[in-house]
C-alpha cells in the first residue's frame, strides 16, 4: 500500500474550493431574491421556488453520475468541463427575458455544479489520513458555509439597489477566473479505472426523483386529489424503486449501494437527509416570512440572516476538531436539541415579533445545525474502504440534494395549502361580520390584511412540521457510534489493491 502523501495538494484543493464556492454562492444568492422575481415575472410562489428546488433536483439527479465521472475521467478535464457548463448556464440566466429562460439557465448551472462538491470531497478524502479528516472536513465546511453567509446579504443589497439580473452577471467573471486557475494549475490526483456509464440508471433516477418532487411541488396548488399530483408521485416512487433494484443487479452501478452495508454511513445518511429537509425549507420559509409577511426590505432581510450563517461558518472548523476528539453522537445530539427548540420558536413568529428576536432564533438554529452535518457525514465516510469513497460522497450529496428539494417542496406545499384554507376562513368571517358597504380602498386593505395573516399562518404551521422533522433526526442521532480509526485503516490495503488492479493511472495518494 502506498503511504499517504506527507503534504496534501493544497493548491489544487484551493482551486477546487474556488469553483465549489462559486456554485454554492450562486445557489444561496437567489433565496432572498425569489419574492422580487415572483413579482417581476408575475408567477406564484409555488412556481418561483422551482428556481431553488429545481436547481437542487437537477443536482440530485446528476450527482449519482459523479461517482462514474470521478472514477472514469481525470480530475483536470472533468473540472474544466463542469465549470464551463456552469458558466454557460450563468450567462443564460443573466440575460433571461422571462421566467422560462431563467429556469433553463438555472438547470444548466446545476448540471455543471453537480460534480464540483463530490470532486472536492474525494480529493480531500484521499489527501488526509482518517484521524485528521474531521479537522479537514471542518475547513471544508468553513469555506462552503461562507457562501450562505455572504449570499443573502449580498443578494438583498443588490436586489434592493439594482436589478436581480446582476446576481448572475457578477458570477460570470468569477467562473472565468476559476477556469483560468484550473487550466493553469490543476493536477490529476484521483485514481481512474475503466467503468461504464449505465444510461438507463440515469433515466430511472430522473423519472424517480423528478416525478416525486414535481408531485409534491404542485400539491399545494392543485390538491392531493388531483390526478397529476398523486400520479406523478406514484410514478416517481416506482422510478426510485426501479433505480435501486437496478443498482443492486448491474456490474458497474451508477451508485454502489454497498455503502449502505456500513451501518454508520447508512445512519448518517438518513440523519443528514432528514435534517436537509428541515434546513433547506427553513432557508426558503424565513425570507418569505421576513419579506412577504413583515414587509422588510431585501437588504435588511439579508442582514438578518447573516449572523446565523457567520456562526455556522465560524463553528465548522471547531466542530471538526471536536469530532476528532469526542466523536459524532454527543455533538449531533446536542446540536439537534438546539435545532429542534429553535425551529419550534420559529413557528411562533407573528406580526409583532421584533427583528432582534427573529435574528436570535435563526442564529441559534444555525448554530445547532453546524454541530451536526459535518460530524455525521465524516463519521460515515470514515467507515468506507477507499474504493467506495466516490460512491459514498456521491450518495451523501444525492441524498442531501434530493431530500432538501423534496423537503422544501413539501413544506412550501403545506404553507400554501394552509394559507389558502386560512385565507378562505378569514374572508368568510369578514363577510359575515361586515354590515355596511365598503369602498374600493377599504376592500383592498382588508384583502391585503387577510393575505398577510393567511401567509403567516401557513409559515407558522410549516415550521411546526419542520420541528417534528428535526425531532426525528434527534432520535436517530442517539444510535450513532464512533468509527474506530484502526478498524478503517485495516481496510485500506484491500481497498487499495482493488483500485490499483484496475487503474490506468497510478494514483498519487491513497
Amino acid at each position: 500500500m502506498e503511504s499517504q502523501s506527507n503534504k496534501p495538494p493544497y493548491l489544487m484543493i484551493v482551486i477546487l474550493f474556488v469553483g465549489t464556492f462559486i456554485a454554492f454562492l450562486n445557489n444561496t444568492l437567489l433565496n432572498v431574491a425569489l419574492p422580487t422575481i415572483m413579482v417581476d415575472f408575475d408567477v406564484s410562489y409555488s412556481l418561483v421556488q422551482w428556481l431553488s428546488t429545481g436547481y437542487m433536483l437537477v443536482s440530485g439527479v446528476l450527482i449519482p453520475a459523479s461517482a462514474f465521472f470521478i472514477t472514469r475521467f481525470k480530475t483536470k478535464p472533468l473540472f474544466i468541463i463542469a465549470m464551463s457548463i456552469f458558466a454557460i448556464g450563468t450567462i443564460l440566466a443573466a440575460i433571461s427575458p422571462n421566467f422560462g429562460v431563467l429556469l433553463a439557465g438555472r438547470m444548466i448551472q446545476a448540471v455543471g455544479s453537480s460534480v464540483m462538491a463530490p470532486l472536492l470531497m474525494n480529493t480531500m478524502l484521499i489527501s488526509f489520513p482518517v484521524e485528521k479528516r474531521g479537522a479537514a472536513m471542518g475547513v471544508f465546511g468553513l469555506v462552503m458555509i461562507a457562501a450562505p453567509a455572504i449570499g443573502p446579504t449580498l443578494s438583498g443589497f443588490l436586489v434592493e439597489h439594482y436589478d436581480w439580473h446582476i446576481l448572475f452577471e457578477m458570477i460570470v467573471p468569477f467562473t472565468i477566473i476559476s477556469l483560468v486557475l484550473s487550466i493553469w494549475k490543476l493536477e490529476n490526483v484521483l485514481p481512474n479505472r475503466p467503468v461504464t456509464l449505465d444510461v438507463f440508471s440515469i433515466v430511472l433516477s430522473t423519472i424517480g426523483f423528478g416525478g416525486l418532487l414535481y408531485g409534491f411541488s404542485i400539491s399545494g396548488d392543485k390538491g392531493w386529489s388531483n390526478p397529476w399530483v398523486y400520479g406523478t408521485v406514484i410514478i416517481g416512487a416506482i422510478g426510485i424503486a426501479s433505480f435501486i433494484i437496478r443498482q443492486l443487479k448491474i456490474k458497474d452501478p451508477l451508485l454502489d449501494l454497498e455503502v449502505y452495508k456500513h451501518p454508520m454511513f447508512a445512519l448518517g445518511s438518513v440523519i443528514s437527509a432528514v435534517l436537509s429537509m428541515a434546513l433547506t425549507a427553513g432557508m426558503i420559509l424565513t425570507p418569505a416570512y421576513v419579506q412577504s409577511v413583515r414587509g422588510i426590505e431585501p437588504f435588511d432581510a439579508g442582514l438578518m440572516m447573516l449572523p446565523g450563517a457567520l456562526v455556522m461558518a465560524f463553528m465548522s472548523p471547531i466542530t471538526g476538531k471536536l469530532f476528532d476528539k469526542f466523536g459524532p453522537r454527543i455533538l449531533a445530539a446536542i446540536g439537534l436539541i438546539i435545532t429542534t427548540i429553535a425551529t419550534y420558536y420559529l413557528s411562533k413568529l407573528n406580526l409583532e415579533t421584533s427583528t432582534t428576536v427573529i435574528v436570535v432564533i435563526y442564529t441559534v438554529r444555525m448554530f445547532g445545525i453546524s454541530m451536526v452535518m459535518m460530524p455525521i457525514m465524516t463519521n460515515g465516510l470514515n467507515q468506507l474502504p477507499a474504493r467506495l469513497n466516490p460512491h459514498g460522497t456521491a450518495t451523501n450529496n444525492t441524498v442531501q440534494q434530493v431530500a432538501g428539494s423534496i423537503g422544501t417542496a413539501i413544506l412550501v406545499s403545506i404553507m400554501n395549502t394552509r394559507a389558502t384554507s386560512t385565507g378562505e376562513d378569514l374572508a368568510a368571517q369578514a363577510a359575515a361580520n361586515q354590515t355596511t358597504p365598503m369602498g374600493e380602498e377599504q376592500i383592498a386593505a382588508l384583502q391585503a390584511q387577510i393575505g398577510q395573516q393567511a401567509l403567516l399562518d401557513g409559515i407558522q404551521f410549516s415550521f411546526l412540521v419542520a420541528t417534528g422533522i428535526t425531532l426525528l433526526a434527534f432520535v436517530l442521532s442517539l444510535f450513532l457510534k464512533r468509527v474506530k480509526v484502526e478498524k478503517v485503516m485495516n481496510q485500506q490495503p484491500e481497498a487499495t489493491m482493488k483500485v490499483e488492479k484496475n487503474v490506468n493511472q497510478k494514483p498519487k495518494t491513497i
